[in-house]
Order: structure tokens, then C-alpha cells, then sequence
């Protein structure tokens, strides 16, 4: 098996505008195409936890189109990402299915 196929969590903290504009669904649709299980969570402090887990290349893809300015931006993301925070770390079993919490 070679690294992208490595099953990984990515747990982000997206902050900017991303509540209330349909963040979390658009999160959930570019996760679902990816074949990521996990979560996007609104946070009271304005921020959007995303947590997602699947091959590696996969969550990567998905980190890439959360962050704005990373190459590879997806035209179209509701909101206004100005920072993404992101730890990698050992699958926990995420259940099937993407959902917003």
C-alpha cells in the first residue's frame, strides 16, 4: 500500500465567514464525492470543525479545497475562509456517511 491509500483522520478548524452560508453542506458534498466518512460541526466560537477520515490523498484533496488560498481551491466554496488549522492523526472508525452537525 503506498501512502495516499493510508487510512487517516484529518480533524480541521475552518474560521472566517462559514456559518449560516452553507459551509457545512458544501463540505459535505466535496467529502461524499472524496469517499470521506466524518462530520462538519458549527463551533460557538464562528468556527467549522471538519473531521473526516478515508485514504490519505483523499483528505488531503479535501484540506486543499477548505483552504482558500491553497492551490487547488474549488471556485464556488460559500463564505470566506481566512485560516484553516489541521491535525493528522490514526483513523477512530468514523461511521459511513458524511453528516452536519
Amino acid at each position: 500500500m503506498n501512502e495516499d491509500d493510508e487510512i487517516v483522520r484529518l480533524t480541521a478548524w475552518v474560521r472566517g465567514r462559514v456559518q449560516g452560508v452553507g459551509f457545512r453542506w458544501w463540505v459535505r458534498s466535496r467529502a461524499l464525492e472524496l469517499g470521506l466518512a466524518g462530520s462538519a460541526t458549527n463551533l460557538g466560537d464562528g468556527r467549522v470543525e471538519v473531521v473526516a477520515e478515508g485514504p490519505r490523498a483523499g483528505c488531503r484533496r479535501l484540506l486543499e479545497m477548505l483552504d482558500g488560498d491553497a492551490p487547488g481551491g474549488v471556485p464556488g466554496r460559500p463564505g470566506a475562509v481566512t485560516g484553516v488549522v489541521d491535525r493528522w492523526g490514526a483513523p477512530r472508525g468514523e461511521p459511513s456517511g458524511f453528516r452536519e452537525r
